[in-house]
């Protein structure tokens, strides 16, 4: 789900403290067992339907493995998540497990030893392909080739788009290519002057996080894939990086986006475009009724440059979290946290009723071909768009300083453009520079 809250200097400041008391495993001995039984506990996501979630999971394996205890408690949210997790790090106050661990976050986490390598776990090859996931799971290498998140869900940034609009506009099919797109903006402004493209404030804010759901699905997209950085290098397609740039100087110039202070635009009709995740429709029930998939929207890829108008499974940013295990944990723990995550996924239905509960895509391959799966999504089409593009959904960067860099790449590189400050060569220029300036 997105996360809105980032740490700045204050992540820096509570691993340099990691540092300084040691973050190794067992850097404090711990009492392992109470009454013949290990417990291990686990932090689920501020998210009420996660924590129920994994709450009955825990239930569920007590009754099987009586000899462990799983004690689930929902992380604080304030000032974050990562701030909380830090602070647990820092006072050797961790749990054995936690979710809501995005690929950058685990990077910083990692540098600092603060979390295991999951690969050298017993059980964890036999996660990975019992849950189907072995597609899915290279995306999250990190560069060092250790694997310390197990992802557990996997939300593929899509676009949604209002065909109602579009086909009042004279354009009946959604656009696939930059062209496609600039002449759809074009026909519909003809007609409808007060409907955007895409109108959404963020679009204008450097905010590190806002990135992921912009830049990055049209770069992931117009890529195939490619990385942005990689072994403290930045390595991005600088041809993709200019694409995505001309199309959003060239939507800039002809007036298509809309950057002001909007309510729900694409919701009321003021945009026919938006970036969307699946957590998006349980809202949309409640307040948008009329809102129905195949009739007034509809779910696509994103839009790719016209070179690759007969590409298939395109790729977008994955908006993906999962678990990761701290290095302070026991052995006793380590082994009964896998076993623990061997019963979860061991059975797919549970990721059918992590489905149903949370409406996040688990991070599986086969979802849309497994039979568990077929009746939720004949109920829920455009759900299973989303769990369609979950192999070709790329997590966050590998690299501990993430937020200076998408901080830096905003500032200097995306608003401008945006703004139309800067043209398409400016711009890929300097978003290079930007971010190796970070990466000294």
């Amino acid at each position: 789900m997105k996360s809105k809250k980032l740490l700045l200097g204050l992540g820096t400041a509570l691993l340099a403290t990691v540092l300084l008391v040691g973050c190794g495993p067992n850097t404090q001995k711990k009492e392992t067992k109470t009454d013949g039984k290990t417990k291990i506990t686990f932090w689920a996501a501020p998210n009420p339907t996660q924590l129920k979630y994994w709450e009955e999971m825990a239930v569920e394996f007590e009754k099987d493995n009586p000899e462990i205890t799983v004690e689930v408690s929902q992380m604080k949210e304030s000032p974050s998540s990562e701030a909380t997790i830090q602070s647990a790090i820092a006072s050797n106050t961790t749990p054995t497990l936690s979710e809501n661990i995005n690929r950058s976050f685990a990077a910083q986490l990692a540098a600092n030893e603060a979390i295991l390598p999951l690969e050298k776990m017993s059980g964890f090859s036999d996660v990975v392909s019992t849950r189907k996931m072995d597609t899915s799971i290279k995306g999250w290498e990190f560069s060092d080739g250790s694997q310390y998140v197990l992802p557990v869900y996997s939300n593929p940034i899509l676009f949604a788009w209002r065909t109602d609009i579009l086909k009042e506009a004279g354009v009946p099919e959604v656009p696939k290519t930059y062209s496609e797109l600039i002449a759809a903006g074009e026909k519909v402004s003809e007609t409808k002057k007060d409907v955007a493209l895409w109108a959404k404030k963020d679009l204008a804010d450097p905010t590190a996080w806002m990135r992921w759901f912009d830049f990055f699905p049209l770069y992931n997209a117009a890529s195939s894939g490619a990385s942005f950085v990689e072994d403290n290098k930045y390595v991005a397609n600088d041809k993709a990086v200019e694409e995505v740039f001309s199309l959003i100087n060239t939507l800039g110039e002809k007036k298509l986006l809309r950057t002001g202070e909007a309510t729900e635009p694409f919701e009321n009709g003021d945009s026919f475009m938006t970036d969307l995740g699946p957590w998006t429709f349980p809202n949309w029930a409640e307040k948008y009724p009329d809102m129905k998939f195949g009739e007034t929207y509809t779910v696509t890829a994103p839009v790719v440059p016209d070179s690759m108008a007969s590409e298939e499974n395109i790729s977008t940013y994955a908006d993906a979290k999962g678990i990761v295990m701290y290095a302070q944990a026991t052995e006793d723990e380590q082994a009964a946290a896998m076993k623990f995550l061997e019963f979860v996924y061991g059975d797919e239905k549970n990721d059918l009723k992590w489905l149903e509960v949370t409406s996040l895509i688990p991070a599986r391959d086969d979802a849309t071909e497994n039979d568990t799966f077929k009746e939720y999504f004949e109920s829920n089409p455009q759900m299973k768009v989303f769990a369609e593009y979950v192999p070709f959904a790329v997590p966050a960067m590998d690299n501990d300083k993430y937020n200076d860099i998408q901080q830096a790449f905003g500032e200097k590189a995306w608003v401008p453009s945006v703004r139309g400050e800067k043209g398409s060569k400016e711009a890929t220029k300097d978003a290079k520079k930007a971010i190796e300036g970070v990466l000294q």
